[in-house]
């Protein structure tokens, strides 16, 4: 099993208890009742104000113990994966929270929590608590459905509610808010896989190149399986949805859901195309992105968009205690700081040199048609983008080669070295850099071309601290270049630096670079991607 799971029998009630143990300060504790009652409550709630509770199934994490807090939920009531609580578990949370301001149940519209939250409602009355339900149907997947799914929509629902409840509302008006806010959300999902179910595995079922339009968030499938046309169109393809199925307003809401396995950067970018486009102006409040009703490890994510009227705004932007509340925010555009001065340099005049600029031209060229071959080396030793990062540099020295010095050497080595830095990423960038800056330097002191690289190569080893041995690009550029420097030739510079990328692949430690942090056992029988890059350059030029 690839999870860190022990036993999915003790899976929910261990998680829950690791809630609890980091939680702090945040006044949180459950009822004495495992392993069938899972259930965690506030211990500063006030009986004299309703009592919010929510639940269902776990695997959506936070949700909704994670939602419990002081502006929120009162109890939570866990299940376990994908599997509504019973009816005892429900009813002692509502025992347990319900006082003189009753208790208000925010339940998703699944038979299995409508049915057993209800249930419980009926029996906690027969004890004399006064409980309602609201039910959440915010899901547009189908919407000619006489029963839509309530989806992630249901945390605005619940703050709202938990906001009313804190202000000492009755409960018949918090039922009501609580009402008007389900009946104003709408969601829509899209995934890329289905989701790892503990104890049993991931169902492969969605194929290269496509994706799930309108899928549960218990790993049930989507509702289409569409072409996968990039973030771009899949953000805008919600969004377009939403806004066609959701009740006018002037300004709305959106809830930005990671559904489990969706990287922060995927987020932040889907975020960013909804509200950059077309339908942004009408967005004023922002919840996420965060995951807040996940379905475990599930590489997708939802919008969920509220009409907005005053009170839902004053609610949604209340204060929350809840420890994964990421809170509401306004949407505003990107704020612009002027950049900082740059430090003046001396003015330099482009010029011709017809022999270097097709020279370079060609090196770029190599470089750029490497970029796949460079990255899969990467992958198995570093972070695989050794050949991006190169590709990037060499495809930007190509759009400024015309307006660079290339009938003065020392001119056009800084020339290299500034587009080194304003281009190419992380410390292979610095060090190309400061190779060019210090050729430049000796070049300018009278060195020739062979003694001015030989020179930067000094310097980048003074800096960088890497040597010949340690497994870098130098394995391959210190050979060929004191070939350079002493024969002249060519062709057997990138003799030396192919049989020394070689030589790298025999390497079972790596003294620089990302590769310290690799096994020897996986480094073995792979070429340094810098060294490699070196090799495949030189007998680029050479034409072997």
């Amino acid at each position: 099993m690839r999870q860190f799971i022990d036993s999915k029998n003790t899976l929910v009630v261990d998680a829950i208890d690791g809630l609890l143990r980091s939680s702090g300060g945040a006044k949180l504790a459950r009822l004495d009742g495992y392993p069938d009652i899972k259930v965690v409550l506030r211990t500063d709630h006030n009986p004299s104000h309703v009592a919010v509770l929510a639940g269902g199934g776990s695997g959506h994490e936070p949700a909704h113990a994670g939602f419990v807090g002081q502006g929120l939920l009162t109890a939570a009531v866990c299940g376990e994966v994908f599997a509504s609580p019973t009816v005892d578990a429900v009813l002692a949370a509502i025992m347990a929270v319900a006082g003189k301001g009753g208790c208000l149940l925010i339940v998703k519209n699944y038979t299995g929590d409508r049915l057993n939250f209800g249930l419980a409602a009926e029996r906690a009355r027969a004890w004399g608590k006064t409980v309602d339900m609201v039910v959440v149907r915010d899901d547009i997947a189908l919407p000619d459905i006489a029963q839509p799914r309530g989806i992630a929509g249901v945390l605005l629902v619940e703050k709202i509610a938990g906001h009313y409840a804190a202000k000492g509302w009755s409960l018949k008006k918090v039922t009501a808010m609580a009402q008007r806010a389900a009946d104003a959300t709408v969601s829509l999902g899209i995934s890329l896989s289905s989701c790892t179910v503990p104890g049993i595995g991931r169902e492969d079922r969605i194929p290269h190149g496509k994706a799930e339009l309108g899928l549960g968030i218990h790993g049930e499938p989507g509702v289409n399986l569409i072409e996968f046309d990039g973030a771009k169109r899949s953000a805008r393809l919600l969004a377009d949805r939403l806004f066609k199925a959701a009740k006018p307003a002037r300004t709305y809401a959106l809830l930005v859901n990671n559904l489990g396995s969706t990287t922060p950067l995927e987020m932040g970018l889907l975020t960013n195309e909804v509200l950059n486009g077309p339908h942004g102006k009408k967005i004023k409040l922002v919840c996420g992105p965060s995951a807040l009703v996940t379905s475990l490890d599930m590489h997708g994510f939802s919008f969920s968009l509220l009409a907005l009227n005053a009170e839902f705004e004053t609610a949604l932007q209340s204060p929350a205690s809840a420890l994964a509340w990421p809170g509401v925010h306004q949407h505003i555009k990107p704020r612009l700081v002027k950049l900082p001065a740059l430090l003046k340099t001396r003015a330099v005049k482009p010029s011709r040199n017809p022999q270097l600029n097709a020279l370079v031209n060609q090196a770029c060229a190599i470089l750029i048609s490497a970029e796949a071959k460079l990255n899969a080396l990467d992958a198995k030793v570093g972070d695989g983008d050794t050949g991006s990062t190169v590709a990037t540099a060499a495809r930007h020295l190509q759009s400024i080669l015309n307006k660079l010095p290339l009938a003065k050497p020392d001119q056009f080595f800084m020339g290299v070295s500034t587009a080194m830095t304003r281009s190419m990423g992380g410390s292979s960038g610095v060090l190309l850099a400061i190779f060019f800056a210090a050729a430049s330097h000796a070049s300018a002191a009278g060195a020739g071309w062979q003694a001015a690289l030989q020179s930067g190569l000094d310097k980048m080893m003074a800096y960088g601290g890497a040597k010949p041995g340690d497994r870098t690009m130098i394995d391959a550029l210190a050979p060929a270049l004191d070939v350079l420097l002493h024969s002249g030739s060519l062709v057997k510079a990138a003799q030396a630096a192919r049989k020394s990328a070689d030589a790298t692949g025999r390497m079972m430690q790596a003294g620089a670079g990302r590769a310290t942090y690799v096994s020897a056992e996986n480094l073995k029988g792979v070429n340094d991607p810098g060294a490699e890059a070196v090799a495949l350059l030189l007998e680029g030029l050479t034409g072997n």
